[in-house]
């Protein structure tokens, strides 16, 4: 299996279309939207975004820029697999993340890998499905076991990549040599192994959740203080 690029595609996370714009005027070749920078955008808490309106903030930030973008849709909202598979197809995006917990907890990876071979089949080919596998995030008991047999699973049914979120940089080339597709890393932004430590551990994608928002809100937030304060 050939090495991944040390500088694997770094995809910042927009969370409207102004921000879409920032991030596409300055470079990127491709943009992946995170749930919860798109939640703060408008107004809720992270995992409480309506479908309908996570569909169309997608499609506002596809809409707005002349690079390929992908959609972090959570666990689909309940939806079927092949309207999931149309409605990110209508918005215009060009994969999706999917993960693989719900409420806090851990979902069976069989029926997950179940899940994604639905998903994979309604797309034939028009999506770039990656299997978010979330054991760091909450706190399997053997991570990167845990991690290593769900890749196995879900590169099984079809997705063309995995996201174990959180994975450290010691792991993520065991997971990218055991997965055999391209692995999607996250990085702080700041603070955490930079794009290029992801790279050279074994990351081809490196996304960042939803930090960036964060960082934007911060930033915001500081700012009207200190107008506030004169």
């Amino acid at each position: 299996m050939a090495a991944p690029p040390a500088i694997p595609l770094v995809l910042p996370g927009p969370w409207d279309a102004a921000s879409a714009r920032a991030f596409a005027d300055a470079g990127f070749e491709a943009l992946a939207t995170p749930s919860h920078g798109v939640a703060l955008s408008l107004g809720y808490a992270d995992g409480e975004t309506p479908a309908d309106e996570m569909f169309a903030a997608v499609a506002r930030i596809v809409r707005s820029v002349d690079v390929p973008v992908t959609a972090d849709v959570e666990r689909g909202y309940g939806l079927p697999p092949a309207e999931i598979v149309e409605r990110l197809l209508e918005s215009g995006a060009v994969g999706c993340n999917l993960e693989d917990s719900a409420d806090g907890e851990l979902i069976d990876p069989r029926r997950q890998a179940d899940f994604l071979a639905e998903v994979h089949e309604a797309a034939a080919g028009r999506l770039f499905v990656n299997a978010r596998i979330d054991s760091y995030l909450r706190g399997a008991a053997d991570p990167l076991a845990d991690a290593l047999r769900r890749a196995r699973l879900y590169v099984a049914a079809g997705p063309e990549g995995v996201y174990p979120m959180l994975a450290p940089a010691a792991d993520i080339g065991v997971l990218a040599r055991e997965s055999h597709v391209p692995l999607n890393a996250w990085s702080p932004a700041e603070g955490g192994p930079s794009p290029r430590e992801l790279g050279l551990a074994g990351a081809s994608r490196v996304t960042f959740g939803g930090a960036l928002a964060v960082r934007s809100q911060t930033w915001v937030t500081e700012m009207a203080r200190g107008l506030r304060e004169g």
